[in-house]
């Protein structure tokens, strides 16, 4: 009696030990939906969950519906590792996110160990450094956009007095110093290489520093919350050199926390969507305003919104939910997939290849103008 007990009881351990099969295809959202990057992380969860319920009125995929779990990581790397954890353990199968490379550094073990993809828009290059073959990077890396930024500084402008700022996070100060580096190798000159504390709203010291440098430019490799209020103190402090935003001050908030400095500042990123010839962003962008009245924030919400869509055109093509046969067919694709930031492939480490940059001028309206594109 007492074996038959303990066989029943192994049954019963052993049953409670096989993975329900679940009726949906469970996609997790990291994001910061609250905090100093709120605008950004809502627009992330908003996109994810326009694009499932599109797919979802298409009949899901391949007979499952997605089922959206979002968890708040409030642009902090404690609160990233949290919602790793969280979004693991309720059977996710991809994560959309995070915004910043510091929260999607954090969670990136947790899902590797857990075979669950990632797909970011965070820039650090470190980022697909690790050989994590469940990351796919769905922007470019920092070290495109700071050649590009030297080219541009160095050689377009020939600016003689550069300035490079970031603050203490991942992404910033890898921005920053790959620009630094670059503006070096291209013999240019870097006067300072400051850095300020996020979010901290008085940048008088740094900037009074930087004033005694002369410089004739300033780049700024952190994000739009710090960026607009950098921008208005400077010019209020009458640095008259040209103040240049990476691709993290790419937000409106930037140009209402800048105010009425905003006027003449530049923003270097990727080409926004709108002005792509790509019919997919155009009726993407279309159904996100009809949905919540207002445009995406910025095209880093868009790059999530690829991120999953290739995930999924990768489920569907090996007509299978395994996450490894997903990312290897990813990780060698023969055709980009179309997508709303543009075609879509991956490298073998997990970096989207292509891309393009363009130099933005904020006009006097808000609005932005082309200054340079390649």
């Amino acid at each position: 009696m007492k074996m038959g007990k303990m066989l029943l009881a192994l049954v019963a351990i052993s049953l409670l030990a096989v993975p329900a099969i679940a009726d949906t295809l469970k996609v997790g959202v990291q994001a910061p939906i609250t905090g100093s990057y709120a605008n950004e992380g809502q627009g992330i969860d908003n996109g994810v969950r326009l694009l499932a319920e599109q797919i979802n009125a298409k009949g899901g995929v391949m007979g499952k519906q997605i089922e959206v779990i979002t968890c708040d990581d409030q642009g902090t790397a404690m609160a990233a590792a949290i919602c790793a954890k969280d979004l693991v353990n309720k059977g996710v199968s991809m994560v959309i996110g995070s915004y910043t490379s510091t929260c999607a550094q954090a969670a990136q073990k947790t899902y590797f160990k857990a075979g669950v993809l990632q797909t970011s828009d965070g820039t650090a290059d470190s980022l697909t450094e690790k050989g994590y073959w469940t990351f796919l990077r769905n922007s470019f890396p920092n070290s495109a956009e700071a050649e590009f930024v030297a080219d541009y500084l160095v050689n377009v402008k020939k600016y003689q007095r550069i300035v490079v700022l970031s603050d203490f996070s991942t992404y910033a100060d890898g921005l920053a110093n790959a620009v630094e580096t670059a503006v070096k190798k291209l013999s240019g000159k870097v006067v300072s290489r400051d850095k300020i504390k996020a979010n901290s709203q008085n940048f008088t010291p740094v900037l009074t520093n930087i004033k005694s440098k002369r410089p004739d430019a300033i780049f700024f490799a952190g994000y739009y919350s710090d960026g607009g209020q950098l921008r208005a103190q400077q010019v209020a402090l009458g640095i008259k050199a040209d103040f240049y935003g990476g691709d993290a001050n790419d937000n409106p908030d930037f140009i209402k926390l800048a105010g009425s400095a905003a006027k003449g500042a530049f923003i270097v990123n990727v080409p926004s969507p709108d002005v792509l010839p790509y019919e997919v962003a155009k009726s993407f962008i279309a159904d996100y305003q009809k949905k919540y009245g207002e445009m995406p924030p910025s095209i880093w919400g868009l790059m999530n919104i690829d991120g999953m869509r290739a995930i999924v055109h990768a489920m569907e093509q090996t007509k299978s939910f395994d996450t490894k046969k997903a990312a290897d067919y990813l990780h060698n694709m023969a055709t980009p997939l179309p997508g709303i930031t543009g075609p879509i492939a991956f490298a073998k480490d997990g970096n989207r290849k292509g891309g393009a940059y363009v130099v933005k001028r904020i006009q006097a309206n808000g609005e932005y103008a082309n200054e340079y594109v390649q």
